[in-house]
This record gives structure tokens, sequence and C-alpha cells, in this order.
């Protein structure tokens, strides 16, 4: 399998694109047709979501990279967003209950990053259970389950009969239905505290975990945004549903590929935006058999 994840600047919006894996016949495609014959949803429960009224707002910012512009208005529908991202735990009842195979264990490897080598690889054995591989330990129920696939993550919402959220409905969340810079303000930090698991640092080999974490932290760790979301910056990427797209209007539109998707919030991890990847309005990408150790989702309804 090919992998090759350059340093992309703000324009891509993070370091972790890495090239259409070009194994043949080494695993099936999850397809949404195959995800309804295989998976038997569940009934819903919205018990530990968020319901959002909808509402009109204000998509993109001038502040931010340039696929963040043209700023224009959209009519949100009433929506309910899952308060937490989906727990290493969650996902491993998905997978017991429906013997699910990931992306990543089909491959047989997945996405890391060496902070010591201050590089990328794919490492054997890296999938949602061990995500730094193979011989490091395994992930802990409570944190983000990371190393799924767009693909993975929209077998999971099918199961729990959900679905994953828009660009819109995700920046509408994490702006609390107003306007805010990050969803819990206008700064990283409030009154010298982090509000969330971000990087710092101004290089990649600059890792200063400040906020307490180097990699993934507990799901809730830094409180609730005022809409009663947690993570909704930093910790972990959220896959959202869209192909990712060039805003209607941008100067500089890019090509889009029903195979790219967007992703939303910032990581853990460096990225050449720095704190601007954590806003509400910044905007990631990765293609759908993508799995990485920065990745993560939730679901909404």
């Amino acid at each position: 399998m090919k992998f090759n994840i350059p340093l992309l600047g703000i324009l891509l919006c993070f370091l972790s694109c890495k090239e259409t894996p070009k194994k043949e016949n080494t695993k099936e495609q999850v397809t949404e047709k195959k995800i309804a014959k295989t998976i038997t949803p569940k009934e819903v429960d919205t018990s530990n979501m968020v319901h959002f009224e909808g509402g009109t707002i204000s998509i993109g910012s001038e502040n931010g990279a340039p696929n963040e512009l043209p700023i224009f208005e959209k009519k949100i529908a009433a929506f309910y967003m899952d308060k937490n991202l989906v727990t290493v735990a969650d996902f491993r009842k998905f997978v017991l209950e429906t013997n699910y195979k990931t992306e990543a264990d089909n491959f047989g490897d997945s996405g890391v990053f060496s902070f010591e080598q201050a590089k990328w690889s794919l490492l054997k054995g890296a999938n949602w259970e061990h995500p730094l591989g193979e011989t490091k330990p395994k992930s802990i129920d409570n944190h983000p389950v990371t190393q799924v696939t767009w693909n993975d993550a929209k077998a999971y919402a099918s199961w729990i009969g959900k679905r994953l959220p828009t660009e819109s409905e995700w920046e509408f969340a994490a702006k609390n239905g107003g306007n805010t810079t990050y969803s819990w303000g206008n700064t990283v930090l409030l009154n010298g505290t982090y509000m969330a698991n971000v990087w710092q640092g101004k290089s990649i080999e600059g890792a200063k975990p400040l906020d307490g974490y180097l990699l993934t932290s507990p799901i809730g760790t830094f409180g609730e945004t005022a809409a009663g979301l947690t993570d909704m910056g930093g910790n972990v990427w959220q896959w959202c549903e869209d192909v990712y797209a060039s805003y209607p209007g941008n100067p500089n539109p890019e090509q889009s590929s029903p195979n790219v998707r967007s992703t939303r919030g910032g990581s853990f991890m460096f990225d050449q935006a720095l704190e601007k990847s954590f806003t509400t309005t910044f905007r990631g990408k990765n293609s759908v058999d993508t799995s990485l150790f920065n990745t993560g989702f939730r679901c909404a309804y």
C-alpha cells in the first residue's frame, strides 16, 4: 500500500493525508448499500445527544484558511448531535455485536506519526484497538476511538441508527448557534486555562503537552460547551458526511471527489495552521478509506 503524508499547510488543513491505498483484493469497500444489508440498525437513543432547533447561520470565516471563504448564510434544520465523541468502549460493542472488521484490519496497517522520528508511517497491526501499532498498549475505553475510516464511521452510525453530521450541522453545533471563534469562546485559553486537548508548540518537533496530554484525552476532560457538547475542538479530527468541496463562490475552487470527505475540529496533533485548526470554521479533508491515530467521529440524528 502506498502511503504519503506531506506537510500540506493550511489549505489541506492537517498533517494527516495519505494516498488512497492501492492494494488489490485485500478488502471489501464498505459502501452504504453493503452496510444496509449487513447491519441491523438499533432503535435510536437520543438520551446522550443534544438537540438543536436549527436556524440560519453564517458558515465560513474571513480570518481563516482560503477554503473557509466566502462566508455564506445557510438554513439548518433541527437535528441531534452526540454529546460526546464515540469512545473505544462504544466501538468495541459494535465490533463484538456485528463482527465488523475495520478497513485498517483489512489492510493490516494504519497511519501513525512518530514524534521521535518526526514522520508518518504505516504501522503493522495499528487499528482501533492498537492505535499506535500492534506492539504498543491497547486503546483506553473512555478515550475517543481512532484509526477508523469514514467508511467505518458510517458503518457504526448505521448500526446505532444514526448518521454522520454534515459540515454545516457540525459548525452550527460548535458555534452553539452563535458565531464564536472556538466552541468554548474566542480565545484558545480562558483565564489561562486550556479548554481543549490542543497542540502546544510552533513545529512538529516542539511537542509541549501543557494541557496534560500528548495524545488523546478521556472524553469530556475539558468540560462542556454552552450547548452541552464535549471535545468540539482538539482531541481528534471528526468525520463529517459531506463530500469535501469548495464553498460556492470561492475564488480558487478545488476539485472535489466523492472519495474525499470533510473533517472538522482539529486534534491533539500539530497542524501548520496552529491554533486556527481548532476553530469552529476550520476545514479538513481525507479519503474515505484513510484511518489515522488522530481521527475519530461523533454521530448525528
